[in-house]
């Protein structure tokens, strides 16, 4: 049996009908066909990320989480690039105080 994926804007569909539309997690299972627990998860990290909170290691669902999961990730790659300038620029300096 392979494992279903599920797109980003089904996920919130799915776990909107729980949060906005008060289905139970049952009916909204029933309606969305999909399991149970994938729907809770859903549930949680969407009620999560509106509350402000970026999910770890997941992918974000809403737009704005997922700016700041982008942003974070950039952040990330310019500081180990800042990092090696630094230890470029110490090498050729040192390199020029040999010479």
């Amino acid at each position: 049996m392979t494992r279903r994926s599920f797109s980003t804007d089904f996920k919130l569909e799915a776990a909107g009908l729980v949060l906005d539309q008060g289905y139970s997690i049952p009916e909204a299972c029933k309606s969305m066909g999909v399991g149970p627990t994938a729907l809770r998860r859903w549930v949680e990290q969407l009620r999560s990320e509106r509350g402000g909170t970026t999910p770890a290691r997941s992918k974000a669902m809403t737009p704005e989480q997922k700016r700041i999961q982008d942003l974070e990730a950039q952040i990330r790659r310019l500081e180990r690039e800042k990092e090696i300038l630094k230890k470029a620029t110490a090498l050729l300096m040192s390199d020029s105080l040999d010479q």
